[in-house]
């Protein structure tokens, strides 16, 4: 029986408070009206969350990393406006978002658990009331975005049910798979997903093969490469590059293993982060790969191996290395006892912030765990493929940028060259597997398109000690507003 997926929001674009210019110095409201209790609703899960003058969170609020993402509403006389949701950023709370005035990003920077609420009124001017704050903090606290018991709490509970399994349930794959289904029947019953979904996914996966390799000369791999490149964005965007990498996999010997390598988009880790789980997709299950695991563990030594797993946590709400398994599944097949290959699964933190050490210190850096894991291969032997889970620029107003990156002005086509022309400069020491300067560039420019992936393509290149990448495909999706655009490549170990 396929485990229940886990909840998840649309991921938007971007972090704290992107894609909302800045409104230093104006005056304007802060806040959208009071939300009133339902009426006749005694049910205390439909009441808006109270208030607690004696709650040091609620006096002190101390806001956690969160994400906003703009929300299309109607305002007075029916007229469209946009308001600002908050999430969590960490994925670790399932509550709906928080939806506030853009305005109240103002306050939201005051939320550091160093000002009373009354403080905060004040150094505001008194543009809100303080029941209006205290309104706000209340919503805050309950949907888990708050430092404070309510998100311990969830914190505890995520953990718990992390460790109770030694499998991830599916998260990303399946709204994938549910959305196909919907596509076809809106109307369609969780029953309905869970028994259409495998089999449209499979056929959607099949599709975007066909399409990607259509009048190719290599629609297939020779062999089985030692690495390959393929996005993590999601399939609707992404699909070219994820299918024109995995759609030739069809044909070659299965590895005994896959290591995938991906990017901590929500996590609490600084350095490198392992998991201790296999994946669960609506394909079916790819058991982890215990001997690698034990290997690895010995290779590190306990108190590297403690850092590496220590915040193994953050794999429950990543979709970088999910996102890889229905492809696994699917184009590699199963064994004679109807086995998937066994994944390993490993979040990579950015080389360029701290010259691979971890960002605090406090973390693996990843040359002590690319040299563990090149032990622990060499231990268990067989053949092993090493998958760099990434994607490359991000940019757009929903990232920050000022451009919009729609239509045909001047500036707009000027934003997107410029983003395929840096694409292309860093691919180049991609290709030629010259990770040193890729971090030294990416480094040096400050990383102004905004590669969320480079240290999963270095660890990957360093893996296989690859010289040389073939590039197969290289695409970048825009969306219709021109609010965001995320690139990404397909390659493969020459």
């Amino acid at each position: 029986m396929l485990a229940p997926s886990r909840p998840r929001f649309p991921l938007s674009p971007g972090l704290f408070l992107s894609g909302f210019g800045s409104i230093a110095g104006t005056k304007v409201p802060l806040m959208t009206d009071t939300p009133k209790p339902t009426p006749g609703s005694d049910d205390p899960a439909s009441q808006p969350p109270a208030f607690d003058s004696a709650a040091e969170h609620h006096q002190r609020p101390r806001l956690r990393k969160i994400r906003a993402f703009p929300v299309p509403a109607k305002g007075p006389d029916d007229k469209q406006i946009v308001l600002m949701g908050l999430a969590d950023a960490q994925q670790i709370s399932t509550r709906p978002p928080v939806v506030v005035l853009p305005a109240m990003q103002q306050v939201l920077a005051l939320f550091d658990g160093t000002r009373t609420v009354e403080a905060i009124v004040e150094q505001m001017e008194n543009r809100l009331k303080l029941e209006q704050l205290q309104t706000i903090v209340a919503q805050l606290d309950g949907a888990g975005l708050l430092f404070g018991p309510t998100f311990d709490a969830m914190l505890v509970k995520m953990r718990a049910d992390f460790d109770g399994s030694d499998m991830l349930p599916p998260g990303s794959s399946a709204q994938m798979a549910d959305l196909l289904v919907m596509q076809a029947n809106k109307e369609a019953t969780e029953e309905e997903k869970a028994a259409k979904g495998p089999d449209a996914l499979k056929a959607a996966m099949d599709q975007w093969i066909d399409k990607a390799l259509e009048d190719k000369d290599d629609p297939a791999f020779d062999a089985l490469p030692a690495g390959l490149v393929a996005p993590h964005v999601d399939y609707l965007r992404g699909w070219m590059n994820y299918a024109a990498v995995w759609g030739r996999m069809r044909v070659v010997d299965r590895p005994d293993r896959v290591v995938i390598l991906g990017t901590n988009h929500f996590g609490l880790s600084t350095g490198v982060c392992a998991c201790d789980k296999g994946y669960t997709t609506p394909l079916g299950e790819s058991p982890k790969d215990a001997a690698l695991e034990a290997a690895l563990r010995e290779a590190l030594g306990e108190q590297n191996a403690g850092l590496c797993f220590e915040n193994r946590y953050d794999h429950e709400n990543e979709h970088s290395i999910e996102l890889q398994v229905p492809w696994i599944q699917h184009c590699l097949g199963t064994d004679d006892q109807g086995q998937h290959v066994p994944v390993f699964g490993a979040l990579i933190h950015d080389p360029t912030v701290n010259q691979g050490e971890s960002y605090d210190g406090s973390g693996l850096a990843l040359e002590p765990f690319i040299e563990a894991l090149k032990t622990a291969l060499d231990k268990v032997g067989g053949k092993t493929l090493v998958v760099s889970s990434a994607d490359l620029s991000h940019v757009g107003p929903a990232f920050g940028d000022q451009q919009p990156l729609v239509g045909d002005a001047p500036e707009a086509q000027e934003a997107r060259n410029k983003t395929v022309k840096q694409d292309q400069e860093l691919l180049a020491h991609v290709q030629a597997g010259k990770m040193d300067d890729l971090i030294s560039s990416v480094a040096w420019q400050g990383n102004p398109t905004r590669w969320c992936s480079i240290g999963n393509l270095v660890a990957m290149l360093k893996l296989t000690g690859a010289q040389e990448l073939k590039l197969l495909n290289y695409s970048a999706a825009l969306d219709p507003q021109g609010m965001s655009m995320v690139s990404s490549a397909a390659l493969v170990t020459a």
